[in-house]
């Protein structure tokens, strides 16, 4: 795939040749290759390991990461592009590649140092899947009530804790573990660490049962005196807390990719369906109730997705963007599960069945209010900047 060179068009969602190839290609990956796969992951509530060579060798697992390490040498913007178009056919292939991007490799891009990215980045590049081991039991919206403990131990640390909804918990050789070294200095004790999967007294436990996103696996951490080296600190001890606050930041435009990725996939098929469906005589496409529907469903997409793509447009420009990451991630979240319930209601009976795929993305939907900030935490982080 081509390497895609940032720059600013004339309109949002106005792409440079480099960046619609690049989507082009992606789409085309998408329709041949997740598409047949979807139904039957879902089912299963695994990812098809077929799949995961392919998304590597096409460069959807590093699209950050410099060519000189393997990577596709791309910018932030095209990661929110890819994962959209994966998750235009299936949300839960698009989250496993956003997670890889814009949490795991977008943490090491900006508080790896150049030792721990020779040694994370071709591995990141060609075969290993990573994964950001923030909550806890009772660590979620409260993301710093950790009680994950790193006690020093001569040149190392001691890891000992538990981790729960994890992504890409079950396919992921190396993991950002946020643990406390201090827990009387609050927050200021956090600490994140690069953990391999393969350490002593690390193992993944049970793996959760979903309404929708099935094939993403989602998993609990067990660390029992994992001993992981200061050299696998991830920017400096007791500044985990601003590795997790800035990459969610950055994380949560990723989740707006997603959520509009779902929603035109939805209303994809249900443009299809009320072409083909007659009633009356004639499809139900010519009623101006349905077109009045489509024509809203596909406007509130459009906002969305200006959101988004604007929120990711400043990230690379380097401007501020926690409010528009904040809004992307509120918008785009709410609208999904609004626009596939809809679709639903289109697809009439038929869309309350799993011989449509619409069903599927209406349950895909709704862990968009929830993970990576809830909608309650994106109104608090806007209302706090705005009314500063």
């Amino acid at each position: 795939m081509p390497t895609v060179i940032a720059s600013r068009p004339a309109a949002l969602t106005t792409l440079t040749e480099e960046e619609e190839m690049f989507r082009n290609a992606v789409r085309d990956f998408a329709r041949s290759e997740l598409a047949p796969r979807a139904s039957a992951m879902d089912e299963a509530q695994q990812l098809d390991t077929d799949l995961l060579p392919m998304l590597f060798e096409l460069g959807l697992m590093s699209v950050e990461i410099p060519e000189r390490f393997g990577g596709t040498g791309a910018d932030f913007f095209t990661s929110v592009l890819v994962v959209e178009e994966l998750s235009r056919v299936d949300p839960a292939v698009g989250v496993l590649v956003d997670v890889q991007n814009t949490l795991v490799i977008n943490a090491l891009q900006r508080w790896a140092s150049d030792e721990q990215k020779e040694r994370y980045f071709p591995r990141l590049a060609t075969d290993t899947v990573g994964a950001y081991a923030l909550s806890e039991p009772g660590s979620g919206s409260d993301a710093f009530a950790l009680t994950c403990r790193a006690t020093p131990d001569g040149d190392d640390f001691i890891i000992n804790g538990r981790k729960l909804w994890i992504t890409n918990g079950a396919e992921a050789g190396m993991y950002i573990v946020f643990a406390t070294v201090d827990p009387s200095a609050g927050y200021r004790g956090i600490t994140a660490f690069l953990v391999e999967r393969d350490s002593d007294g690390f193992a993944v436990g049970k793996k959760e049962e979903k309404l929708g996103i099935r094939a993403s696996s989602t998993t609990e951490l067990i660390l029992e005196d994992v001993r992981v080296p200061a050299a696998n600190v991830l920017g400096k001890i007791g500044k985990g807390y601003k590795v997790a606050i800035e990459t969610l930041n950055e994380g949560r435009i990723g989740i707006g990719a997603q959520m509009v990725g779902l929603a035109q996939g939805a209303l994809d098929h249900t443009m299809r369906y009320v072409k083909e469906r007659q009633q009356f005589g004639r499809p139900i496409a010519d009623f101006q109730g349905v077109q009045f529907q489509i024509a809203e469903m596909a406007t509130t997409i459009e906002a969305s997705r200006l959101l988004v793509y604007n929120a990711a447009r400043l990230k690379d420009a380097g401007d501020p963007f926690l409010v528009q990451a904040a809004m992307a991630k509120l918008h785009a979240s709410e609208m999904a599960q609004r626009v596939a319930s809809q679709c639903i209601d289109l697809h009439g009976g038929y869309g309350f069945t799993r011989d449509y795929p619409v069903e599927k993305l209406y349950r895909d939907a709704k862990i968009g209010t929830i993970y990576e900030g809830t909608s309650n935490m994106q109104k608090q982080t806007i209302a706090k900047v705005l009314l500063r």
